[in-house]
Parts: C-alpha cells; structure tokens; sequence
C-alpha cells in the first residue's frame, strides 16, 4: 500500500507542471494584492485547513526571502470566532461571516477543499464573489461544485485526499515562491 501511495504521488505530482501557468498568474496577481496593502484569506476544513494555514504562514512569516509579512489569514484559526460562529449561525457560515468581516473588494479567497463539495467553503466563496473578491479553489478532481464557483481553479488528478493535499501543498509552496519572486514583493524589508 506504501508503494501505491508514493507511486499516486509521483503521477499526481507530474502532472502539476500544467498548472505553472496559472499558479505564475496567481503569484503575480497576489502580489500586487498584498504590495498594495491588501488581503489574503484562506480556508479548508481538516487536512486543506492545515494547507491553508501553511499558505498564510509563509506570507505572513517568510517563505525565501527576508520581507516584510504580508497580510494573509487562515480562517480557520481563531478558534473563538469559530467556535462562536458555528454556535450562533451553524457551521456552514463559519468561512463566510470571517469572509464579510475581513474581506474588501480587490482581496484575494483561496479555498482549498479535496472534493469541492465542502459547504462552507463554497459559502465562503460565495461571500468573496459577493464583496467583489478574487476566489481560488484548490480541489481535487474536477468538475466539482467548488471550481464551478471561483473565478479560477487548480484541480488536483489523484485517487485519494491525501494525495490531493500533498500536491496542494506542492502548489501552496509554488505560489509562495512565486510571489516572493515578484517585483512588488521580493526581498522587501
């Protein structure tokens, strides 16, 4: 089983290469975002969660380069504003109320979500739309209900979740990369 998993891996991750394109795009697009003192959100639930954490981690502390932090937040990480969402407006509003309360028109939603199924992420991309903010899914297999709604969309060709996470964390660091590499970003201090 070991040897199936690393073997799904090596497939999943070859095929990441057709995605340069867009994950340049993102990078660039992201910088300018985060250069010009906008925001990054970031949601996922269990394993995608911690993919989005990773993600705004990187921007926040550094990725390659010293820099200054850029302002990126993983909503899944106030444990009180989720926990007090979830009891006064259930858990599908957990990502969307955070996405009203710290998203502005321009920003910038990254939903990750393995089956793109996920309700409240698709709430929270939704939200993001409805403000005027760009969304990015991460998902697995395509077509789902997750890329549908965003405005762009890498979805991930594996047979298993964790496979799809591990390559979503192949593409978090890929975009971190290349917004560090951007004029409006790299080695700022």
């Amino acid at each position: 089983m070991i040897d199936d998993h690393f073997r799904a891996l090596e497939r999943a991750a070859g095929r990441l290469c057709a995605h340069r394109s867009t994950v340049e795009a993102w990078g660039r697009h992201l910088a300018r975002v985060l250069g010009s003192g906008g925001r990054l959100l970031a949601c996922g639930n269990g394993g995608s969660a911690a993919e989005a954490q990773h993600l705004t981690g990187e921007l926040t502390g550094r990725f390659l380069n010293d820099r200054r932090p850029l302002s990126a937040i993983p909503l899944h990480g106030d444990t009180s504003a989720v926990t007090a969402i979830v009891n006064d407006y259930g858990e599908h509003e957990v990502f969307a109320r955070q996405v009203r309360a710290h998203g502005r028109a321009g920003d910038v939603l990254i939903a990750l979500s393995t089956s793109g199924r996920s309700q409240n992420v698709l709430a929270a991309a939704k939200t993001a739309q409805e403000l005027e903010m760009t969304a990015w899914a991460l998902t697995g297999r395509a077509p789902n209900a997750l890329a549908a709604l965003c405005d762009d969309a890498i979805a991930v060709e594996a047979p298993s979740a964790a496979t799809v996470q591990e390559a979503h964390l192949a593409l978090v660091h890929a975009l971190c990369l290349a917004i560090d590499s951007s004029p409006e970003i790299g080695g700022l201090a």
